[in-house]
């Protein structure tokens, strides 16, 4: 049998409590200013919100187009700055919109966005007090290009006839 022998006493290694709290502390500055920016792009925002509304405004009228049968119109209201959903003839019987639709009836644009163009098969409806795009059941459209700006940003949503899909771009000037 081996009696005790003499073992090597290594040091311990570990962090000190103050190291730790230094560490912590650097982690949570580090987060709080990156917060702010984090949630500001989830956050959406004057032009971002704009253009999210009527992307999903002509998404939903496509969509309830080709769902009943029946054509649904894009109802624009220039002056006042917002967009309304309304089938032709209303909805069928047995219909019924999905939650996201049902809430998407009514879009008003948010302060500080203006309608700068609203274009329907290449005639100018921006003077109009109302003007419509109607999205057919077999997935057309009519022509729309509508240009929307804010402060120095200028973005054009435009509906592509034979897809009835919309599509954002940057204005050129």
């Amino acid at each position: 049998m081996k009696t005790a022998v003499a073992r090597k006493k290594f040091p311990r290694r570990a962090f000190t409590l103050i190291e730790i709290m230094i560490v912590v502390a650097i982690i949570g500055l580090i987060a709080a200013l990156g917060v702010p920016a984090i949630l500001q792009t989830f956050r959406k925002e004057g032009m971002r919100k704009a253009v999210s509304e009527v992307m999903d405004m002509c998404s939903d009228a496509r969509a309830r187009a080709i769902l009943s049968g029946r054509p649904t119109e894009v109802d624009f209201y220039p002056a006042e700055k917002r967009l309304q959903l309304a089938a032709k003839g209303g909805m069928p019987a047995g219909f019924r919109a999905t939650p996201h639709q049902a809430l998407s009836g009514l879009v008003v644009l948010p302060d500080g966005v203006d309608i700068a163009m609203l274009d329907i098969d290449m005639i100018d409806c921006g003077g109009r007090e109302k003007a419509s795009v109607t999205f057919s059941p077999n997935g057309t459209c009519e022509e729309m290009t509508l240009v929307l700006h804010s402060g120095d940003e200028w973005l054009k949503i435009t509906l592509e006839y034979t897809t009835a899909l919309a599509s954002v771009s940057q204005v050129t000037r």
